[in-house]
């Protein structure tokens, strides 16, 4: 059993992968995602705002004087970055500990033309890739996509341990494991995405896709949409939409076919930022079961480059038999040393049923 447990802490935390904007910057600048980021949805490589911010604005101490240059650029047109996580774990009921690579993601972006963008990212460490075209053709700057991509769902965590995104992912039902939605650390599509700025404040995507892992013509297409509004009223920026998807899901010998429903909002005013998730999977773990998932974060920041995170997960796996209710309780600071550095120490106590256990993680993370 502790055993178990050592392995349960370790993976749960092994896959919090950092391809993701964090939207919780957005709400505290009071902007949106696409702002730093060349991707329309967030992610992957930064634009030259978004390397701003991790230069200047997100540091406790950086090279801010003009004369120290720095640029993501290798041409006029082309952008590259990556991110690198490491982290150490101690876990405190059998007092062992361990150090490991988490990711490492390179990145690139080509503007072919003004309105056309090529972007790629490949991690060496979970040979994961993703790559696909940009055209901003449609009015008010819409955009089409199509290739590798993430589908546009709910709020899209940097951490993948948390139960709207991945869980527990990968490894076998057990006591004190649970696995979270389909957007795991591996999941993408290849597919077709269109993306519609309806006004300032008000965002739709849809997508229409096939999961990288089905083989040819298996499955039926999977479907996604997402509508966010995100007004700013008196210095409050605020975050409230929801999503859908249907998708087929592989348990064992049984085809799935999988509804998921999800709704979410947040805001941020001055350094305080609260956002949460709440999210239905019908027929997801099993035929006739409603799998629920729940995510709550607040973060505040203490000064500049340090910042205070709480944040509760849970889930209810809607089965008969096992256990059935799981919840993780984080407690931690990111702290941003230096320019394109952080260190984010954890407590975390995971929750199964009656019991429950916790350990301390460390995680380094350099990106440009």
């Amino acid at each position: 059993m502790k055993r178990t447990l050592l392995v349960i802490g370790l993976l749960s935390i092994f896959f919090s992968l950092d391809s993701f904007a964090l939207p919780r910057f957005a709400l505290g600048q009071k902007d949106k995602c696409a702002s730093c980021h060349v991707n329309p949805t967030g992610g992957i490589v930064r634009n030259e705002n978004g390397f701003f911010f991790g230069k200047n604005v997100v540091s406790m101490i950086s090279p801010r004087d003009e004369d120290f240059k720095l640029s993501p650029k290798l041409s006029e047109s082309v952008l590259f970055g990556f991110d690198y996580r490491s982290q150490f774990m101690y876990n405190a009921e059998i007092k062992k500990s361990d150090y490991m690579d988490m990711t490492g993601s390179l990145y690139f972006s080509a503007g072919i033309s003004p309105t056309i963008d090529v972007i790629a990212r490949y991690d060496f460490i979970q040979r994961i890739w993703e790559g696909y075209g940009v055209a901003r053709i449609l009015p008010n700057n819409s955009y089409i996509k199509a290739g590798s991509f993430v589908p546009y769902f709910g709020l899209r965590l940097d951490d993948h341990t948390a139960y709207t995104r991945g869980g527990d992912y990968g490894l076998l039902f057990s006591k004190g494991i649970a696995q979270g939605l389909i957007y795991n650390p591996l999941y993408n599509e290849a597919g077709l995405e269109v993306g519609a700025n309806l006004s300032d404040d008000l965002f739709l995507t849809a997508s229409v896709g096939k999961p990288k892992n089905h083989a040819v013509f298996s499955f039926d297409p999977t479907y996604t949409a997402r509508l966010e509004f995100s007004p700013v009223v008196e210095n409050v920026q605020l975050t409230f939409g929801g999503s859908y998807a249907s998708v087929k899901t592989n348990l064992f010998t049984e085809v799935l076919k999988t509804n998921l429903y999800g709704g979410f909002a947040g805001f941020g005013y001055k350094r305080f930022t609260l956002m949460g998730e709440y999210d239905i999977a019908e027929d997801y773990l099993a035929g006739g079961t409603k799998t629920k998932a729940m995510m709550i974060e607040a973060t505040y920041n203490l000064t500049v480059g340090l910042d205070a995170v709480v944040r509760y997960d849970k889930l209810e796996t809607g089965q008969l038999t096992g256990d059935t209710k799981f919840a993780h309780l984080i407690l931690g600071v990111e702290f941003f040393p230096y320019s394109f550095v952080e260190v984010r120490p954890q407590y975390r106590i995971n929750y199964a049923g009656d019991s429950n256990e916790g350990s301390f993680i460390l995680q380094f993370h350099f990106w440009y």
